[in-house]
């Protein structure tokens, strides 16, 4: 699986995801003052899950028109 993690979460997520295996891209390591609609545009292009704290970030996915995938490990 594949994550982006926004800058919101703490260091120790990306480190035990990474540690696990995970495929991570930090959005404090591509830019920290990324706007949320930027952060989701990367993640559908790159296929990754977002990993986030912020409470309106279901509505922006929502509401954005995007088409999204669904994750699939196989």
């Amino acid at each position: 699986m594949k994550f982006l993690v926004d800058v919101g979460v703490g260091k120790k997520v990306e480190r035990w995801l990474k540690e696990n295996g995970y495929d991570v891209m930090p959005a404090r390591d591509i830019n920290p003052n990324a706007a949320d609609s930027e952060l989701l545009h990367l993640a559908v292009a790159e296929k990754r899950m977002v990993i986030t704290m912020d409470k309106d970030f279901g509505e922006l996915v929502y509401n954005s028109g995007l088409l999204f995938c669904s994750c699939n490990p196989a």
